[in-house]
């Protein structure tokens, strides 16, 4: 994912200067991924010149002029394009931002997202409990390299785990809000 497409989704949220994106950052979208002042102003610089969003001057008394973004019907398009494309290599971050912006796209083609998403992690997690079965029958034994190396596998273990239920229950909210 682009600092582009967050960007798009915040400024869909509610329109602001580059200041404001960056305030904004620190306190949601920033909370899994950080973004600085100048790699903001920077994307901002080349989505206005991609006619992705555009720029209100306001002027301001004793201070620089403050250049106030919103998103434009072609940053709109290419945000619902976004959100609709499969992405298999998407991690936690581009996933929670696809489903934050899924009110300004598709829902229904964030959702199967997330379902491709919850399969595959459900499949790994299989594997590390097959593995774990397998080669680490007796873990209360475990001594030395075997305990380290099921310490490992129970973490992998663990953060599928969490994957999987973090996806139902993104999936039951969707799925709710969509009956409602």
């Amino acid at each position: 994912m682009a600092l582009e497409h967050a960007i798009l989704v915040s400024l869909s949220e509610r329109a602001g200067s580059g200041y404001e994106l960056t305030r904004r950052f620190e306190k949601s979208i920033g909370l899994f991924w950080s973004a600085t002042h100048q790699q903001i102003y920077r994307v901002l610089k080349r989505m206005e010149e991609a006619g992705w969003v555009a720029v209100d001057v306001v002027a301001q008394s004793g201070r620089p002029d403050k250049k106030v973004y919103t998103v434009s019907d072609s940053g709109r398009a290419e945000l619902a394009r976004w959100l609709a494309e499969p992405d298999p290599g998407a991690g936690p971050v581009e996933l929670a931002v696809k489903i934050r912006g899924a009110t300004f796209g598709d829902p229904g083609a964030v959702a199967e997202e997330i379902v491709r998403h919850r399969s595959a992690h459900a499949g790994r997690l299989d594997v590390y409990r097959q593995i774990e079965k397998r080669d680490f029958p007796a873990p209360a034994a475990l001594t030395g390299r075997h305990l380290h190396q099921y310490l490992v596998l129970r973490g992998g273990i663990r953060v599928e785990e969490g994957q999987v239920e973090w996806f139902d229950e993104v999936l039951a909210a969707l799925h709710h809000e969509k009956d409602s």
